[in-house]
């Protein structure tokens, strides 16, 4: 079966917001070292800093994961084809997420924890969001169509609305969500 019109709206969203950094139409470890930089400047963090050592390891094991996984033609580059077969095998069988999956998962809930307690508030979730392109108004209102008001993220309930968001073709699931668009028209 493939993939509705609706997931596929979603699923190029995150290739084109989150993946594809340099805007080339691919997505290639250049869009991961880009990332890497943009990322670790927003915090404030140095080349010489832990936090950037971290950062740069697993955006790298992310890169050499999704690569392993989705380029088919191994030309060093994932396609849009590529990536949207990746993601319908895995909402195929979300229990069996890969490794590199999870880790990016765990990457952006730590991302957004900007304060490191285990909870993602609206504030931290809409500055992150902010940082990729996404209107501040729209983050928080997205923000609010997967939590009740004053309730933080947290890790668990991000892992399941994260599954959903690769999943589902409800438009009303709270899990489209996650990534900060509120609407997928």
């Amino acid at each position: 079966m493939p993939i509705s019109p609706f997931r596929m709206k979603k699923l190029m969203y995150v290739f084109n917001v989150f993946f594809d950094v340099n805007k080339s139409g691919q997505i290639d470890r250049k869009d991961f070292e880009l990332a890497i930089e943009r990322i670790c400047k927003m915090r404030g963090w140095s080349e010489g800093d832990a936090q950037y050592a971290d950062t740069k390891k697993i955006l790298l094991q992310v890169w050499e994961g999704l690569k392993q996984r989705a380029d088919h033609d191994h030309d060093g580059q994932v396609s849009h084809e590529e990536w949207c077969s990746m993601w319908d095998e895995y909402a195929k069988n979300p229990e069996k997420a890969l490794e590199w999956q999870l880790s990016y998962m765990d990457f952006m809930f730590d991302m957004e924890d900007t304060s490191g307690d285990g909870a993602i508030d609206e504030e931290e979730f809409a500055s992150v969001c902010v940082s990729y392109g996404i209107p501040e108004e729209e983050c928080r209102t997205a923000f609010r169509k997967f939590s009740a008001p004053g309730e933080s993220l947290t890790k668990e309930k991000f892992a399941v609305l994260w599954k959903e968001f690769f999943c589902t073709d409800d438009p009303n699931a709270p899990g489209n969500f996650v990534f900060g668009k509120a609407v997928f028209d």
